[in-house]
């Protein structure tokens, strides 16, 4: 009798580590959103903000191997409605391709035309994890005189991987990383101060 209650206790510890053991993975494998926000620049609206993650063994392999990993920004834009759903303002995606080379030992971070060669994985990971002065709201969008929900997130486009990848990603953490949404309000954008270095460039053009 006197095993029962020592039993019951051994079992809500070992419990517990399984919990705790279970939630530090599960956050092994997401991205956190730092400091996001907007700035307003001669072309419209552009988004700064931090990442933070690692690459797990598995996705570090991966990449090392030839294989490309693709990464996706995404943004949103909207203005608050209390009489009816959210006004959509703008939406836009950024997509980061991360390779190595095995010819010239380098990893290679490109988007769209631009590209940037790295001796090692670290570095091209810590430009991959900033991103800076993305134009996610052109000029020509009417703006409101309100405040704004802005909302961006990234995650590993597991669609783009070879196939056999794509399968091992549906049961496999290790081949997922991903961050939730993380919202943040925009105060009365349509007013937003153009910064300095602009203004100074205008007024030695306007000389």
């Amino acid at each position: 009798m006197r095993r029962g209650p020592r039993r019951l206790a051994f079992l809500a510890s070992l419990l517990a580590l399984m919990l705790s053991a279970a939630a530090v993975c599960a956050r092994a494998d997401e991205i956190e959103v730092r400091d996001p926000h907007l700035r307003a620049m001669e072309d419209g609206l552009a988004l700064s903000a931090d990442f933070a993650f690692e690459l797990t063994p598995r996705l570090a392999d991966i990449v090392a191997n030839g294989v490309p990993l693709y990464f996706l920004v995404e943004f949103e834009l909207s203005r608050p409605r209390w009489y009816w759903l959210d006004e959509k303002t703008a939406s836009k995606r950024l997509q980061l391709r991360l390779s190595y080379h095995a010819l010239s030992r380098q990893y290679r971070l490109s988007t769209g035309l631009l590209q940037q060669n790295f001796a090692t994985l670290e570095e091209a990971l810590n430009v991959l994890k900033r991103v800076r002065n993305w134009l996610v709201v052109d000029r020509s969008v009417s703006l409101s005189d309100a405040d704004y929900a802005a909302g961006v997130r990234m995650r590993l486009d597991t669609t783009l991987l070879p196939k056999p990848f794509q399968l091992s990603a549906l049961t496999s953490r290790e081949l997922t990383l991903e961050s939730p949404w993380e919202r943040f309000t925009v105060r009365d954008p349509q007013h937003a101060p153009a910064p300095v270095e602009n203004r100074e460039q205008e007024g030695t053009q306007q000389r």
